[in-house]
């Protein structure tokens, strides 16, 4: 496989906070979600590969180059969407257009031009005369005009209404069709990863929890509603669960044995959410 991101032991210490030994890696032509509870060290992590923090120890790689040593090559073939704006705020997006475009040697304006017509982006409109929503697109017309290879996103369908989401996800797939490209995306809204990722990377706690593609994760594990009993008997596949009034809900290893027949229980694939609520809270009988 042709990796386009490489992470190997990435270490960034804070007083209070530890990114530690963050190993990961991703291909090219697919979409990975990160994932994680606020604070766990998503933004710290993108922030890194930009090399707008220092690591304390570890290697980045981006397209096979050290991310520091190749700065300005690999900077080239990144397009980044933040979760805050970044472009001078009373400047209209055409003039942005053309601030932008001499920092990248494959500045196409005509795309540039049709992605402002079709986010419905008036050129001579102003930052600060966008919402949330309109930001966003306009910082990802930015981030595809110029053919990058890796498109880099904090947070980009935080505060977005639902339609725009899922087309912004719809968008993001669009850009992956040819193999060519990939997409990092940070997000606590793990709907968008069940519509959209092929890989999914967990972080809690500044610590990597699972890195692995969407289908063998949610292979790996069953929802299961039963009895407490039920848990009792199969302790050795139990993750977590969760007691209530009128029963119990665990998370479970995926095996032969949990699928037989039994009366009073349901099994079900979990979602991601499921699988990072059990994981991250760590329950257990």
């Amino acid at each position: 496989m042709d990796k386009i991101l490489e992470l190997l032991n990435v270490t960034k210490e804070y007083k209070g906070f530890k990114l530690d030994n963050i190993s990961f890696s991703l291909d090219r032509g697919y979409i990975m979600g990160l994932v994680g509870t606020s604070g766990s060290g998503k933004t710290t992590i993108i922030r890194l590969i930009m090399n707008l923090l220092a690591k304390n120890g570890g290697h980045i790689k981006l397209f096979g180059l050290d991310n520091i040593e190749n700065e300005q090559i690999v900077k080239e073939k990144i397009g980044f969407v933040y979760d805050e704006n970044i472009y001078p705020v009373k400047l209209p997006l055409s003039h942005i257009g053309k601030l932008i475009a001499p920092f990248y040697k494959t500045w196409d304006q005509q795309t540039f031009d049709n992605y402002l017509y079709r986010f419905d982006l008036n050129p001579n409109s102003k930052i600060y005369e966008l919402s949330k929503g309109m930001k966003t697109k306009f910082a990802l017309a930015i981030a595809l005009s110029h053919k990058a290879e890796l498109i880099l996103m904090d947070e980009p369908t935080s505060g977005l209404d639902p339609i725009f989401r899922r087309e912004l996800l719809t968008i993001l797939q669009e850009v992956i069709e040819d193999g060519n490209c990939s997409v990092l995306f940070s997000t606590h809204i793990t709907q968008d990863l069940d519509r959209v990722a092929d890989f999914i990377t967990f972080i809690d706690r500044g610590k990597v929890i699972l890195s692995d593609s969407y289908i063998d994760i949610i292979e790996k594990y069953r929802l299961v509603k039963a009895p407490k009993d039920f848990f009792d008997r199969n302790k050795a596949n139990v993750i977590g669960i969760q007691y209530g009034s009128f029963g119990s809900e665990g998370l479970c290893l995926n095996r032969d044995d949990l699928n037989k027949h039994e009366e009073d229980i349901i099994i079900a694939k979990p979602t991601i959410e499921d699988i990072m609520f059990y994981l991250s809270k760590n329950l257990t009988i």
